[in-house]
């Protein structure tokens, strides 16, 4: 057996019992997203044959080049790391140093040319990376970290936020019946009205849904008029922690009905007695951003980090604004 090998079969094993590893850290969904011909591999950091510390990369080649970058559906990979409860501050710094930097050394091995990577929320110290040459910057999710009583939800969100879902609630019913292939079709619609086309294929979405579908972890969420017109749907993934709005989709003939508000509702409800916290996921999007930041939301900030690792990378990159 490989070395590469070995450390996905012991992180496969150590998740089957680590419930605590986020959802987009898990080798299951890795596999899901993986495109043909891109690969994942993780580097772990072991300490008296226990892992401590993980780094879940995704490569892709094109033209020669290596890249590691973020597969579609994937909020962040990047680097995880198991603490002792009782590390004292000092410990802690210490532990993240050594462990942070042996991973890196890992990922060196591998030769790659480029690396753009979110890393997980709880991931707050980069500095080995900045000691190795990576760049950091900082993006932003949002979420509502308690959905346990929905109504009080509704009371944290805007006055327009309420307006829409009260509106909507009149003419418009939730349902849990579109299938994967009919929400990308929905979708397809959504993008073609904007003159776009869905940035994903059919083939890669129906295999991460039925991969999502068949543990559990993954549901469309739609609302529907009386006549079976769906006005708005969500597709939602979930771990043990949080559910995710992955990917939403509306009737281009009814983006005014507040359907696309009244499902966000309807998921956070359907959700309250699952997990805890409801995200909303990142977007720099102004636009997005402030329709987020209406649903009583926190902001939260993760790191991209990012490295020209070659000659030619560290050249044509930065003009391409890669």
């Amino acid at each position: 057996m490989s070395q590469l090998q070995s450390n996905k079969e012991k992180y496969r094993l150590f998740c089957e019992t680590h419930r605590d590893v986020p959802l987009f850290l898990q080798p299951w969904y890795m596999d899901a997203v993986c495109k043909k011909n891109d690969w994942w591999k993780v580097f772990l950091y072991e300490k008296n044959n226990e892992i401590r510390g993980v780094f879940v990369c995704y490569f892709t080649r094109k033209a020669g080049i290596k890249f590691i970058i973020q597969p579609m559906f994937t909020q962040y990979n990047g680097i995880w790391l198991i603490y002792d409860e009782t590390m004292s501050a000092e410990e802690k710094l210490s532990f993240e140093k050594k462990a942070i930097t042996n991973l890196i050394q890992q990922l060196d091995n591998t030769g790659f040319d480029y690396l753009n990577q979110n890393f997980p929320p709880n991931f707050q110290n980069w500095l080995p990376l900045f000691w190795q040459g990576y760049k950091q910057s900082t993006r932003y999710s949002y979420r509502i970290s308690d959905i346990s009583n929905p109504d009080v939800c509704f009371k944290n969100f805007s006055y327009a936020k309420q307006k829409q879902i009260r509106k909507a609630g009149k003419k418009l019913h939730v349902s849990f019946e579109m299938s994967g292939e009919e929400f990308y079709n929905h979708l397809s619609d959504y993008f073609k009205a904007r003159n776009e086309n869905v940035i994903f294929s059919k083939n890669l979405f129906l295999k991460f849904y039925d991969a999502c579908e068949k543990r559990n972890q993954g549901t469309v969420i739609s609302v529907v008029d009386a006549e079976g017109t769906v006005h708005a749907a969500l597709f939602v993934v979930w771990d043990a922690n949080s559910a995710y709005n992955l990917i939403s989709s509306i009737h281009p003939l009814h983006k005014s009905s507040g359907g696309s508000t009244l499902v966000v509702f309807e998921a956070i409800k359907y959700f309250s007695n699952i997990v805890p916290v409801f995200d909303f996921e990142g977007s720099m999007e102004k636009n997005i951003e402030n329709s987020f930041s209406q649903f009583g939301t926190e902001q939260l900030s993760y790191f991209n980090i990012k490295k020209y690792n070659s000659l030619i990378s560290s050249l044509l990159f930065p003009v391409m604004k890669l």
